[in-house]
């Protein structure tokens, strides 16, 4: 690996093109020879783990809107290409790729139960995968070639959280992502460097948003914003490939990304990239979910889970007078009660700000001794007195020796977890702390090919009938080493498709 070191140039500098950083990430996307066995196999897990959390979601209403616009931009194009799949919708009806990447991500997206990569960031790597395979399908590329673009995609987005915080700054993480998409889109049309950096110049500048999406009222733009990401770098590389470019330097520049919207003209960031033809292996450096939550929360429902039984021997929730996480600055700040979001303690909130929530999140698991994508969340989980008392009787603080260890370089040292105190009417209290989730891959029981399996096929019953998961997973075992004619099994289809909304919008 090397330490490439990123700074503001003021205009007269002239930095040199093949020293941004943008230059170095579209080289990485032209040199990076082929994936590592552990690495495909890494690869068909996520694509595994996506297909299943969509497949869960198919009926929500945010994903229902963005296949029904999907839809009326159907292929084959006037350039007679294939068009990619939707999920939902029958295999040989095809969209346009850029709409089938929109419609796919956010059904991805909808339930916040993919993978994810924590460092100086957040992210959801996983996000980078629909906009690549529906570019894939379209032009007819094959496994391998896939394999390869989403292990490339995975190292751009792992280096960009690992070397520059956007939230610091209120800026959100799907800046990282539209960077990604355009080198993974890079990677698997074999465009040459000079485009790709022009594309990743692009995707950057128009995904570059701020992060309100995920702060007080969450909304379904939660969902909606990484599939815009990911559809707006198609149409980046589209444009690049047609001789179009960007603004440069894109991130160094004297009125770029970093100078005005990040750490400021003085700033130097440091971004671990590969060495020039050395294998994309990051992938192995991020975790799935065992929970429908957001990922901080993970640990905190294992944690709970083991004090459920402990709370209910004590008299049950009644019993209780307060909770403490002690946790990670950005435990505390984003999902915590130091958000100052009085919407994470809101019996009317949102889907998507209780899944922000670790004092709702906490509750639930702490009384149902676990948690679920549809039964831990209204109007499922019924928010009875019990419940509400028990939510806003936890807090969160911020413990500076969690938040050492959340940004710690050594893996089995960096922690998502945090310390529990939980304090009894009777003045006894029972403590516990957990420092990773479960399923993480340092956890107590780690995920692997059987657990994405098993979460796949958990997620998709009652959806898909047994026949079509068995040729869902059939194909996707066989990623590397499918032909282009292949890719469009990357899909799955309910028995008599999934439905569509009435209203109708401009097309």
């Amino acid at each position: 690996m090397i330490e490439h070191k990123v700074r503001v140039h003021r205009s007269e500098e002239d930095l040199a093109r093949t020293e941004q950083l943008a230059w170095r990430l579209a080289e990485l996307a032209a040199t990076a020879p082929a994936v590592d066995e552990d690495v495909a196999e890494m690869v068909v897990n996520r694509l595994i783990d996506n297909t299943g959390v969509a497949t869960a979601s198919l009926e929500r209403e945010p994903v229902r809107s963005a296949r029904a616009q999907a839809r009326r931009h159907r292929s084959p194009s006037p350039s007679g290409r294939a068009g990619a799949t939707v999920v939902g919708l029958p295999r040989p009806e095809r969209v346009s790729p850029e709409w089938a990447a929109w419609a796919n991500g956010v059904a991805v997206r909808e339930l916040d139960y993919h993978d994810t990569f924590l460092a100086a960031d957040y992210s959801h790597p996983g996000d980078n995968i629909p906009p690549l395979l529906a570019v894939a399908q379209h032009t007819g590329r094959d496994g391998a070639a896939l394999t390869r673009a989403i292990a490339v995609a995975y190292e751009v987005q792992v280096a960009l959280v690992t070397g520059i915080c956007l939230h610091a700054h209120k800026i959100d993480h799907v800046a990282h992502l539209g960077p990604s998409v355009a080198a993974g889109l890079g990677a698997l049309l074999d465009l040459p460097t000079e485009v790709t950096f022009q594309a990743i110049g692009q995707a950057l500048h128009t995904t570059t948003a701020t992060r309100q999406s995920r702060k007080g009222e969450i909304s379904s733009w939660k969902a909606f914003a990484p599939a815009f990401a990911g559809k707006v770098a198609i149409e980046a590389v589209d444009r690049a490939m047609l001789g179009q470019g960007a603004p440069s330097p894109i991130y160094e520049g004297e009125d770029g990304l970093i100078a005005w919207l990040l750490d400021g003209p003085d700033a130097v960031y440091t971004v671990p990239l590969p060495e020039r033809g050395e294998p994309a292996r990051a992938i192995l450096q991020t975790y799935t979910k065992e929970h429908s939550a957001e990922y901080q929360s993970q640990a905190v429902i294992d944690v709970a889970r083991r004090l459920g039984p402990r709370i209910a021997d004590a008299g049950g929730a009644a019993s209780v007078r307060r909770i403490v996480l002690h946790t990670s600055h950005h435990t505390h700040h984003v999902i915590g009660s130091g958000s100052g979001d009085p919407q994470k303690y809101d019996p009317a909130a949102s889907r998507e700000t209780l899944d922000h929530s670790v004092p709702y999140i906490m509750a639930a698991a702490l009384l149902d001794e676990g948690f679920h994508h549809e039964r831990s969340y209204p109007p499922v989980r019924v928010l009875d007195d019990e419940l509400v008392a028990l939510w806003h009787a936890i807090s969160t603080v911020e413990d500076p020796e969690w938040t050492r260890r959340y940004h710690s370089p050594d893996p089995a040292e960096k922690a998502f977890g945090g310390r529990v105190e939980v304090e009894l009417t009777d003045g006894s209290t029972i403590n516990d702390e957990i420092a990773v989730a479960d399923a993480h891959p340092y956890g107590a029981r780690p995920f692997a090919r059987a657990q994405y399996v098993d979460k796949f096929r958990t997620l998709a019953d009652g959806v898909l009938d047994g026949a079509e998961q068995d040729r869902f997973l059939d194909a996707a075992l066989r990623l590397p080493g499918l032909s282009a004619g292949d890719l469009g099994g990357l899909t799955v289809t309910p028995d008599g498709g999934a439905s569509l909304p009435d209203a109708r919008g401009v097309f």
